[in-house]
């Protein structure tokens, strides 16, 4: 289940790397006995569009617009409920519109664009930070696919093993850049994906996101 969230235009300027003010907000939703802390995330969640940079802030003077996703939708019914209570963000923004999407069929689609950058990553036993994978990268779509692939098992879904995810590397404006979460760096993607599966396995990564990180906003696709 999708929810598609608009917000009032901000009051104070927004800051760049603005994701954990985002996530702070997701579990104020969420509520205090939220289970998801230290979990595999099961949601993602979309970059703020409608948004415009200036003086190396981040304004939005027509309000926002951002989805958060999840496959559990009674978590999705909470969080409406959450905002409809409270609907409000940060740097003076409220959200004043709310739609809910079902979950459709995704059966004929295959190339999925990103809502928000795709982080990569594989860790391997005895590695302290392990290694960032970006389009360029041949493992890139076999470290993706396994992502996926955990994150359905740890749903409890059957084994797809015809999926496979890997970038949309034909996208002329495909790259890789540096973002920040609070004082982390990554290395992350700006591409689409090709995924090809079940219509269950991409139902479920269209609500769950793409790589790693998806539960700080990376991963989000539509």
């Amino acid at each position: 289940m999708r929810l598609y969230i608009h917000t009032t235009p901000n009051t104070q300027l927004i800051p760049t790397n603005y994701h954990s003010k985002l996530v702070g907000v997701l579990h104020k939703w969420l509520g205090k006995d939220n289970d998801d802390h230290g979990k595999i995330s099961l949601y993602s969640f979309s970059s703020l569009h409608n948004a415009k940079f200036e003086n190396g802030k981040i304004t939005c003077q027509h309000g926002a617009k951002f989805f958060i996703s999840f496959y559990d939708a009674n978590k999705a019914k909470k969080v409406v409920k959450s905002i409809l209570e409270s609907p409000e963000m940060f740097a003076g923004m409220i959200v004043n519109d709310l739609t809910i999407e079902e979950d459709k069929d995704l059966s004929n689609r295959e190339v999925f664009l990103f809502a928000s950058p795709i982080f990569v990553k594989r860790t391997c036993i005895g590695e302290k930070n392990g290694k960032e994978f970006t389009f360029n990268d041949s493992e890139s779509s076999t470290v993706m696919t396994d992502t996926l692939k955990a994150k359905m098992q740890e749903a409890g879904l059957e084994p797809d093993d015809d999926l496979e995810v890997k970038f949309d590397k034909s996208y002329q404006q495909k790259k890789s850049t540096i973002f920040w979460y609070r004082d982390i760096s990554m290395r992350v993607n700006k591409c689409p994906v090709i995924i090809k599966g079940s219509p269950e396995s991409k139902l479920f990564a269209w609500n769950v996101g793409i790589g790693n990180s998806t539960g700080i906003g990376l991963g989000a696709i539509y």
